[in-house]
């Protein structure tokens, strides 16, 4: 077969997902993610030119990021919500992260299991991928996997965070609304007053409100105390404190209309489209550095010199800053 050929049938076989992820194919979609997640050169030229034919059928889903500490219920917290948003006749995409060995580089990916009746069903769609060492909850190819559910026809695509505290803010530069989960008894108010995560949240949900009253309460008055003492990224909105009880399915109705409140609130605004417009130029910058590292490392000089001045830096020899800029003066 030579080139030309070979060429063609790729082209064709690119169509081919296309053509199937326009179509509502789950396999054709699995494929099309597995295709973005590689790290392969050729797969990622192939990819972007795949995302490229399917983005103008993007955009149309409403996009929440879920975040909370381990133990918090969020698996079984979306399972709850993405039944109900099924009974009221929208499919619902979750693409959850899990963490990744920092030992083996191994993820469990067990998100099918703890959301045993959602993925039963057929207008559900659940794609568990690793962390791998991403930082900020979330997966490298995330956000173009996101797009792909988008075009696949999902009403609602939900990405749910790994899971490990104040760092998990990234989700919130991908998503139209930001779900903080929290537990009865997670802390005083010291703890409900910590920026980062919880300035960024456009929902706080206190779950297993069911397990202590008392302490929910106690919890939800404390959130909204310190919730009025930031500054929200979102003008005009104040964030409400929610609590939910994700294993009875008590209070999905009401989140659900909060969400559709805030919607609501941000169109008027205008903030909805400037938030997604401000999101597109970040994930650019991202992919901007990205690549310049990648660069960086595959340079021919830099990979000769690198191991010497890494030891030199080791034991002393010579100092970080001065190695670091030694290296990108080979690039220049």
């Amino acid at each position: 077969m030579n080139p030309a050929d070979a060429r063609h049938l790729l082209a064709r076989a690119d169509q081919s997902l296309v053509d199937g992820v326009l179509a509502r194919n789950r396999r054709a979609l699995a494929k099309a993610i597995t295709l973005i997640e590689s790290t392969r050169t050729d797969h990622q030229q192939r990819a972007q030119k795949v995302i490229e034919a399917l983005l103008p059928h993007t955009g149309n889903a409403i996009r929440i990021g879920i975040s909370g500490v381990p133990g918090v219920g969020k698996s079984t917290f979306i399972e709850a919500f993405g039944l109900y948003l099924i009974e009221q006749g929208l499919r619902v995409a979750v693409l959850a992260v899990d963490p990744s060995s920092t030992v083996s580089g191994g993820s469990i990916l067990g998100d099918k299991t703890r959301m045993e009746l959602l993925s039963q069903r057929t207008e559900a769609y659940i794609r568990p991928s690793p962390s791998a060492g991403s930082l900020g909850g979330v997966a490298d190819r995330t956000r173009e996997t996101l797009l792909l559910c988008e075009a696949a026809g999902f009403d609602v695509v939900i990405v749910e965070t790994v899971g490990v505290g104040q760092s998990e803010t990234a989700v919130a530069a991908m998503t139209d609304v930001f779900v903080l989960l929290q537990l009865p008894n997670a802390g005083d108010d010291l703890q409900a007053i910590k920026k980062g995560i919880v300035e960024l949240a456009d929902l706080i949900v206190i779950n297993k409100a069911d397990l202590d009253p008392q302490a929910a309460n106690l919890a939800q008055g404390q959130f909204r105390s310190a919730l009025s003492m930031l500054r929200h990224t979102t003008p005009g909105w104040e964030p409400p404190v929610l609590m939910i009880s994700a294993l009875r399915s008590e209070g999905i109705a009401a989140f659900w209309g909060e969400i559709a409140r805030y919607r609501e609130v941000m169109n008027a605004s205008g903030e909805f489209t400037a938030r997604r417009r401000s999101q597109a130029l970040a994930w650019m910058w991202e992919l901007i550095d990205r690549g310049l590292r990648a660069r960086f490392r595959g340079n021919a000089q830099v990979q000769a010199t690198l191991p010497g001045l890494a030891d030199a830096v080791a034991h002393g020899g010579t100092t970080p800053a001065l190695a670091a800029q030694r290296l990108l003066g080979l690039i220049e």
